[in-house]
């Protein structure tokens, strides 16, 4: 059955439509904004996977390079690997998802979104979102949705929803929101240090901008008159309950206030050990739900101590920060480096500085451009004490990254001020929670360390969130326990002026959008705290950058000069290089980087240019090189690629009756410019610099 469902959204259409392709996929949904069009797919297994204690589900976003009329680059032409756009809206999609399935729920489920239409004016990350709610909804498959999602930008102080690209280019917010009806589910962003209230004035703004695209679904799914599977959830047993509660629960408790990560995870697997000992008597059908039994005692003893004792897992209050230390210039060779720890999470983090040249390329649906600004993540199994093989990062490495990257982007210096490429990468050398905002802290000291002269210092900090009836607990820098046992991840980072990124990820069904300004002014006193403590290892960046970072020398030059410069086949541009030792690299719209680490062979390669591309002056004397000799007179080159005419009656003060009697092809001779006409001719005197010279003999 075909069924489409409208709404005009910020004066678009907003559509969406199933039944018409992929009708085999148990839900399937066209959504089309604009001439964005996104195919989004949702398909569950037939059978329960057995033996494992998670919600098996896959989300995959993939871009088609036809959707904005191009052809993939690189040998094979067609579609690679995941780039980090579609691994990150992957992301996207699956976070507010997630907790929307009923617990218990172990049948595999795979969403697919494919980008089949790109207009290069809505991005179609959020349109993926929504049509994974709308094809949930109307496939058989338990989910307690829908939810809506939109971006929110700002510009000018007016909040907008689903800007485009071209707003999104003036805009001070860049914020998605996913939620429910009433709860928000998911929130991704990156600001200009907007203050708190600004950032919950967009929340709120967003969340109301679901509302309409909630109803679409309902209509959607009301229309077909969709038939859910049921879905049990299996009960528990309640005697097995109680002897692994008699056996377990109070060594619980005391295991709760174990702070170091180590001895907590060493003797919590003692203690799960002697439980499981303990019930060896039991079928084999039984033992295998007693770990998460003895999983579910645990969280609710972590959770009551902090409701009723407002006491943590490492014997903190609810906004204690967990102690800081920070060094930076921690290796010898690096252009920046920092050392960032906050109780057991540690990053090392390094800064290198490149040239133009290292900029990323990028080949997106919305076009082609470069990228000066990299941050890259890593997480080594060593970090938390196990053993795994090493591949390439996933989606977790590239999606911590990305929130990194984001928090410090808009403290950084522009290309103008600044024009260094700029990379920095995260190794997580111990991780007990939080490493990503560990390595916005490191990142910011790495900065400072390396001289780059960030606007700045950033800082960040994960909130959590324990709620029980009506009791609430928010909780400040949140451990790896509190990560996994609690209802909220809530990563928030920032300057002292206000916010530059933040990521929320909720393991219930959603917030009340009313928590968001008691969390945020939370998270605000953290942040606060740790610039301080980071004020102590380094207040401002450095004046000078490393003795090994190239020194990079920036000149304007006119546009008609650019083929002087490069010269036939590039003659002239490596003729410079090879006699100065500096890199150069030319732009079209005539501006000229030259990179070094010796700065006198930047220096050199400067005063090379800047001679090509003089334009003469009018009364300036130049050392020139005779290149032609004519019956009129000569030709001197004053500067590359410039000559000029030396009449033969401005070679000497004497009169010269044949112009090879003085001169010869190849003579130096000291030259000034006495004129230069409309067409850029010259014209030169050597007769005006002998005269000058010429010694003045004071009349008596």
């Amino acid at each position: 059955m075909s069924c489409r469902v409208e709404r005009i959204i910020e004066g678009k259409p907003l559509s969406i439509e199933t039944g018409r392709v992929a009708r085999q996929a148990d839900g399937a949904v066209l959504v089309r904004y604009g001439d964005t069009v996104v195919l989004v797919t949702a398909v569950a297994s037939k059978q329960t996977r057995q033996g494992i204690d998670f919600f098996p589900l896959t989300v995959d976003y993939q871009e088609r390079a036809y959707a904005a009329g191009k052809i993939p680059g690189g040998f094979f032409k067609r579609e690679g690997k995941p780039h980090d756009k579609e691994t990150l809206t992957s992301r996207l999609i699956d976070r507010p998802l997630r907790p929307l399935f009923p617990d218990g729920y172990r049948q595999d489920v795979q969403i697919i979104a494919t980008v089949l239409s790109a207009d290069q004016e809505n991005d179609p990350d959020v349109l993926a979102v929504l049509g994974a709610s709308a094809a949930l909804t109307i496939a058989p498959i338990p989910f307690l949705g829908p939810i809506g999602a939109v971006r929110v930008g700002r510009v000018g102080g007016k909040l907008l929803l689903n800007p485009t690209y071209a707003q999104m280019e003036g805009s001070d917010i860049d914020l998605v929101v996913a939620g429910t009806r009433s709860a928000v589910a998911m929130l991704e962003a990156g600001a200009d240090e907007v203050p708190e209230d600004g950032l919950v004035e967009a929340i709120e703004f967003g969340h109301k901008g679901i509302q309409p695209m909630i109803d679409m679904v309902l209509e959607l799914a009301k229309e077909l008159r969709v038939e859910k599977v049921p879905f049990q959830v299996p009960p528990v047993d309640s005697q097995l309950r109680e002897r692994v509660s008699a056996l377990a629960r109070q060594e619980l408790r005391t295991l709760a206030g174990i702070a170091e990560k180590e001895q907590h995870r060493n003797r919590r697997q003692q203690l799960f050990d002697e439980v499981m000992a303990a019930c060896s008597d039991e079928p084999d059908d039984r033992k295998a739900v007693i770990r998460g039994l003895f999983e579910a005692i645990e969280h609710e003893e972590l959770r009551r101590m902090i409701l009723e004792e407002g006491r943590r897992a490492d014997g903190r209050l609810l906004e204690d920060v967990r102690p800081i230390t920070a060094e930076v210039g921690v290796l010898p060779r690096t252009h920046g480096s920092a050392l960032f720890t906050r109780g057991q999470t540690q990053a090392l983090v390094t800064t290198t500085l490149g040239t133009s040249e290292d900029e990323q390329r990028l080949d997106n649906l919305e076009g082609e451009g470069t990228k000066r600004f990299m941050l890259h993540y890593n997480f080594p199994p060593f970090s938390v004490g196990e053993v795994r093989f090493m591949r390439g990062p996933g989606r977790r490495e590239i999606g911590h990254g990305a929130l990194a990257e984001r928090a410090l982007l808009g403290a950084l210096p522009s290309k103008e001020e600044f024009s260094y490429t700029l990379r920095i990468v995260s190794d997580i050398l111990e991780s007990n929670g939080s490493s990503s905002m560990a390595t916005v802290c490191g990142a910011s000291l790495s900065l400072m360390d390396a001289g780059v002269p960030i606007r700045s210092a950033v800082a960040g900090v994960a909130m959590g969130l324990v709620v029980e009836d009506e009791r609430t607990a928010i909780l400040t820098d949140i451990i790896g326990l509190e990560d996994h046992l609690g209802d909220m991840d809530f990563k928030v980072a920032g300057t002292r002026q206000g916010i530059t990124a933040l990521q929320l990820d909720i393991k219930t069904q959603g917030i009340a959008p009313s928590l968001m300004p008691k969390a945020l002014s939370q998270a605000r006193r953290a942040r606060l705290h740790i610039l301080d403590q980071m004020d102590r290892a380094i207040t401002e960046p450095r004046s000078n950058i490393s003795v090994y970072a190239p020194r990079i020398l920036t000149l304007m030059i006119p546009v008609d000069k650019i083929r002087d410069v490069i010269g036939p086949g590039g003659k002239v541009i490596r003729g410079i290089v090879a006699e100065s030792g500096a890199k150069i690299d030319v732009s079209d719209d005539g501006r000229i980087e030259i990179a070094s680490v010796d700065g006198a062979a930047a220096q050199k390669a400067l005063s090379i240019i800047s001679k090509i591309v003089e334009v003469p002056e009018v009364g300036k004397v130049y050392q020139g090189k005779v290149v032609k000799i004519m019956d009129f007179g000569a030709f001197v080159q004053i500067l590359p690629g410039t000559d000029g005419l030396l009449h033969i009656s401005q070679i000497s003060e004497q009169r010269v009756k044949r112009v090879e009697d003085v001169l010869a092809e190849g003579d130096e001779v000291m030259v000034k410019v006495i004129d230069v006409d409309k067409n850029g001719k010259i014209r030169l005197s050597r007769k005006e610099v002998m005269q000058s010279e010429a010694p003045q003999v004071k009349a008596e």
